[in-house]
C-alpha cells in the first residue's frame, strides 16, 4: 500500500478528507513541510478558501518548488476544489498572485447573473477512459461548493454545466484534480478517492 501525503496548509475540509481516507483504509500522513512531500508515494492537496491565501500559505511554508518537483518527477497528485484551481497560472479571485502554473490558463469567476457559490449536487459529463472516474457511471452526481471555475481545457476528464460548462475533473499523466468535494459526495466520492489511491 502506498503512502499518501495529505498537505495541511490550513484548509477547512481537511478533517473530512482524512475521514474519507480512513473509510477506504488508505495509509496516509498529514504533512506540512517539503520533507513530508518528497517521501510520499502520492500527494493530496485539499482546498477550501481563497486562491491568494492558499498560494501565499504554500509560499510561506516554502513548498511551492517542492510540489512542482514532485509533480514533474511523476508523483501522482490529486488537487481537491481549490487544490485543482491552484494548478493553473492565475485566478480572477487574486489577480496579483501566481498559481502553480502546472497548466496554462486562468481560473474565472462565474458570470454576474449566476447564483454563486455554485452549491450542491450536480451532474458530471464523463469522458471515456477516465482513470479517476472508473466505475462511477457516465453521469454521476457529486457535491460542489465554489464561486470560481476552470474553463473546459484539453485535459478535462469530466465537465459540468453551471451557467456555462467548466472543468469538473482534470487528468493529465500523473496530475489529477476535482472541482467538487469527493469527501462530501457519498459512496461515489469514496470510489473516486479509492481510484486515485489504487492508481
Amino acid at each position: 500500500m502506498s503512502t499518501i501525503a495529505v498537505f495541511d496548509y490550513g484548509a477547512g475540509n481537511l478533517r473530512s478528507v482524512l475521514n474519507t481516507l480512513e473509510a477506504i483504509g488508505a495509509q496516509f500522513t498529514l504533512v506540512d513541510d517539503a520533507a513530508g512531500l518528497t517521501t510520499a508515494d502520492k500527494i493530496i492537496l485539499p482546498g477550501v478558501g481563497h486562491f491568494g491565501q492558499m498560494l501565499r500559505s504554500l509560499d510561506a511554508m516554502r513548498v511551492r518548488s517542492t510540489l512542482l518537483t514532485c509533480i514533474s518527477a511523476g508523483t501522482p497528485f490529486l488537487g481537491i476544489c481549490l487544490g485543482l484551481q491552484a494548478l493553473f497560472e492565475e485566478s480572477d479571485e487574486a489577480p496579483d498572485v501566481k498559481g502553480l502554473g502546472v497548466f496554462e490558463g486562468k481560473v474565472k469567476r462565474f458570470p454576474e447573473d449566476a447564483r454563486v457559490p455554485h452549491m450542491g449536487w450536480n451532474e458530471l459529463d464523463v469522458k471515456a477512459g477516465s482513470r479517476l472516474l472508473r466505475n462511477v457511471g457516465e453521469r454521476p452526481y457529486v457535491y460542489f461548493a465554489h464561486s470560481f471555475y476552470v474553463p473546459v481545457v484539453h485535459s478535462a476528464a469530466a465537465t459540468c454545466q453551471y451557467a456555462e460548462p467548466f472543468t469538473a475533473v482534470l487528468e493529465h499523466e500523473n496530475v489529477f484534480g476535482v472541482q467538487f468535494h469527493p469527501e462530501k459526495s457519498g459512496p461515489l466520492g469514496l470510489q473516486i478517492v479509492k481510484n486515485f489511491i489504487e492508481l
